[in-house]
């Protein structure tokens, strides 16, 4: 690293990261099913938190002899943004990390002059530029009044899916009070010093991106905008940034014009998974790049606090429909601009344009199906949508009926509440199939474009439901022509009928049924009779085939692998039964399924020390998880404990001198904390 550098008062750094994944749960399950390529883990928002944003909240910060000097949580130092409808998942699926998010975001408020680095994001990353008005306003809304709900305050600025922009997009924006948004450098059109009048053309990514600049619009009103620093920012997602922490940091610095002494923000902007899932241990990377930029006195900011310390003397002109993903504007997301291409010989996308005309198509027809059938029961429907959100961030079925009657003109029956939600619904899911990663790669038959169709679907079928209208045949009619490179998927009516129909039921429970009868029966009588012939005739397996002989080897690692799940899964854990089955798998040398069964109890450890983490002083709880840990020890699993071993390292920083202290002078309990902890020490192997 270079030494601190003069002038630093005026010098600013900021690091954002966009964190995102699209909404994958069935919509008529309201849950995720298991996906194959995210395997040992069950889907992949679950991979992805295991690889990325999990570790950003613990991330150890290693010296040149690979051991821990601090443990950063990154969200406190980065500018960041989540998706709605990931931090929803989060909630549900991963609490203790969710509650480090948004503890983040607390803490950087005292680092940052009040402003807080989290900021909103349009709600379902629908590219807004290609939105009607409606789904344009209704985005913006959403996707604030969800930051207000998780994060416990208003948002000063709002990620837009993409950096996709138009001017009418801004103009919802500043209508809802939104202070900034960021954009790729190449987005700006010609810049000028405000009441100057001379504007200076930054086409092809000119634009200084060390300003903030104000954008008025024809409104009257004005929103503020940060343009990236391209270079770096494509180096940390595509070109070996994140390979060394301490070069990323002196990259920031020695990007700072040495000769202008007026203030100047360095910052880059990247997909949030680029700190762990894209880039293994980027989390690691991104953690000492901050304790370089703290060691040589850098000023670490996010856009809020730098805004009210630098307000912009520059006014801009933007590029409208562009975005920082494709070179050709927004076309990505409609046409066969040649981005996302495989470079497969004979591939194309030129199904984009079929899939959105069919989407399209679909959404002109439930606009006057929602505006006649809704408008029997509120003053405006539209007002009524935006309002909806509340539902959806705590549904129970009172706070269905509640918001039904708040919202409606009449008293209505029961019957026309359940259909005023299922308009309702119908709306939600006619937004949510315009994900953009529904057309962002290269093949219509992928499970990004599947999961839109199934919103599509579930509209269609909402639509139904609401007065008998008959809108996937014509639906049908037009995604065909959206062509499959692959000949098994034929088109897209195609992965329609074979791949989203056969999910599609009318009730919970019939779906349930459906998915689940089959395999249970069979598995019944399986292990039924599996268990008879192992369990009551193990003394004739000497004389039974070959064949058979293998069968029971399949039962009894199934029977294990199923019990070693059941024991550590549950919340009171069973380790008494855990020790047991992992001795059995050893005596008899059963080939358990490894890479799950790592996972799992991987996970379980990293729960545990969460756990341990909010309450640390709690010497009985250390016990429990040393007995799992000595347990563990004996298996021939792979266990991945690096974002455990960062918690024990930062419980170590903050309480283990004081408990030795007390521990020295006579305290039992202190002495007891100090031999559990060190006991812990043994088995995560943190020096």
């Amino acid at each position: 690293m270079t030494p601190a550098m003069d002038n630093t008062t005026n010098r600013y750094i900021c690091i954002h990261g966009h964190f995102y994944q699209p909404p994958r749960e069935n919509p008529w399950l309201d849950e995720i099913e298991p996906q194959k390529g995210a395997y040992p883990f069950h889907d992949w928002n679950e991979r992805i938190a295991t690889e990325c944003y999990g570790p950003n909240t613990t991330s150890p910060v290693m010296n040149i002899h690979s051991k821990i000097i601090d443990i950063s949580n990154n969200y406190t130092k980065l500018s960041f943004n989540f998706g709605a409808t990931l931090l929803s998942w989060m909630e549900r699926n991963q609490p203790e990390m969710y509650q480090a998010i948004i503890a983040a975001d607390q803490e950087s408020q005292k680092k940052f002059s009040g402003h807080g680095s989290a900021i909103a994001q349009a709600y379902s990353h629908m590219i807004m530029p290609l939105a009607n008005h409606h789904d344009k306003r209704t985005q913006v809304i959403w996707g604030l009044k969800d930051f207000a709900f998780r994060f416990g305050r208003e948002p000063e600025g709002m990620w837009l899916p993409e950096t996709a922009v138009d001017i009418k997009t801004l103009e919802h924006l500043a209508e809802q009070g939104i202070s900034y948004t960021i954009l790729a450098p190449y987005q700006a059109r010609r810049v000028r010093r405000l009441n100057d009048g001379q504007w200076q053309d930054v086409t092809g990514g000119k634009v200084d991106p060390t300003k903030a600049y104000v954008c008025n619009l024809p409104s009257g009103k004005s929103i503020n905008l940060f343009f990236y620093e391209g270079e770096i920012s494509h180096g940390i997602a595509f070109g070996g940034f994140l390979d060394n922490g301490e070069d990323l940091a002196k990259r920031l610095m020695d990007r700072f014009q040495k000769d202008n002494p007026k203030p100047q923000l360095v910052h880059v902007a990247t997909d949030g998974e680029t700190f762990g899932h894209h880039h293994r241990l980027g989390d690691m990377a991104l953690a000492y790049c901050f304790h370089a930029l703290e060691a040589n006195k850098a000023n670490l900011t996010n856009y809020g606090e730098f805004l009210e310390k630098c307000p912009p003397g520059y006014e801009v002109e933007i590029y409208e429909r562009t975005s920082w993903s494709c070179a050709h504007g927004v076309e990505r997301w409609r046409s066969d601009c040649g981005c996302g291409s495989t470079g497969q010989q004979g591939w194309n996308q030129q199904w984009r344009q079929s899939l959105r005309e069919a989407l399209d198509w679909l959404r002109g027809q439930l606009i006057p199906l929602y505006e006649k059938e809704m408008g029997r029961f509120v003053a405006d429907p539209w007002l009524v949508r935006d309002k909806y959100i509340d539902v959806v961030l705590q549904r129970s079925a009172q706070k269905e009926q509640e918001f039904v009657w708040e919202n409606s003109v009449k008293e209505l029956s029961r019957g026309e509440e359940i259909r005023a939600i299922k308009l309702l619904e119908m709306q939600r899911f006619a937004m949510l199939m315009y994900t953009s990663c529904g057309w962002f790669f290269e093949e219509v038959s992928r499970i990004e474009t599947q999961q839109i169709l199934q919103y599509a679907a579930r509209a269609i079928q909402l639509a139904g439901e609401i007065n008998g209208a008959h809108l996937e045949t014509e639906f049908l009619r037009i995604l065909k022509k959206a062509k499959s490179n692959l000949p098994k998927f034929k088109d897209g009516a195609y992965v329609y009928k074979k791949i989203i129909k056969p999910k599609m039921v009318y009730s919970l429970e019939e779906n349930l049924r459906y998915a689940t009868t089959p395999f249970k029966k069979g598995m019944v009588m399986v292990t039924a009779l599996f268990y008879l012939i192992y369990e009551k005739w193990r003394r004739l397996r000497i004389l039974i085939q070959k064949t058979v002989s293998r069968l029971l080897e399949m039962y009894l690692q199934y029977r294990l692998d199923k019990d070693i799940r059941a024991a550590v899964e549950s919340e009171e854990m069973d380790l008494r039964k855990l020790e047991h089955s992992i001795a059995e798998a050893n005596k008899k040398s059963v080939k358990l399924d490894i890479n799950a069964l790592s996972f799992v109890c991987s996970q379980k450890v990293l729960h545990l020390m969460y756990r341990l983490s909010l309450n640390p002083k709690d010497a009985e709880f250390m016990e429990v998880i040393e007995e799992f840990l000595r347990i563990l020890s004996a298996s021939r699993f792979k266990l991945d404990f690096l974002t455990s071993q960062s918690l024990y390292f930062s419980i170590w920083k903050k309480y283990f001198d004081a408990m030795s202290r007390d521990a020295e002078d006579g305290d039992p309990s202190a002495q007891r904390w100090l031999e559990r902890f060190n006991a812990l020490d043994q088995y995560l192997h943190v020096h």
